[in-house]
């Protein structure tokens, strides 16, 4: 039940959101365990950019204190690589999670990285 009204917020928050390669949607999925964050372009439908709490040199890395933590540094790494590729303006696609606990992680961890939305 959770899980379609997660869907329900989703469809109805995407409506209004649209990436561009100017200003693509930094779009966050939230499993129990991982964390995932892309950068999309809509126009094109393509993936720009992707972090992952999955990806080898996070899990090289000790353990993280908690999943918020592992949450913000998979925001700082997505940040940082969007920098690098000239992005500083995203818009933020919470894909119907509350803005809160990890999800919130990843956008301050963004934010601190240089990204602007």
């Amino acid at each position: 039940m959770d899980q379609i009204l997660r869907i329900k917020r989703k469809k109805r928050i995407r409506k209004n959101l649209s990436g561009t390669l100017d200003q693509p949607r930094l779009s966050v999925y939230r499993s129990s365990k991982h964390i995932y964050a892309q950068l999309i372009d809509d126009i094109e439908r393509r993936t720009i950019l992707s972090a992952s709490s999955t990806e080898k040199d996070i899990k090289a890395l000790p353990p993280f204190e908690s999943k918020t933590k592992l949450a913000k540094h998979v925001g700082e790494i997505i940040g940082k690589r969007a920098v690098e590729k000239g992005i500083k303006r995203v818009i933020f696609d919470r894909n119907g999670y509350m803005y809160h606990g990890r999800v919130k992680a990843i956008a301050d961890g963004a934010r601190e990285s240089g990204l602007v939305f």
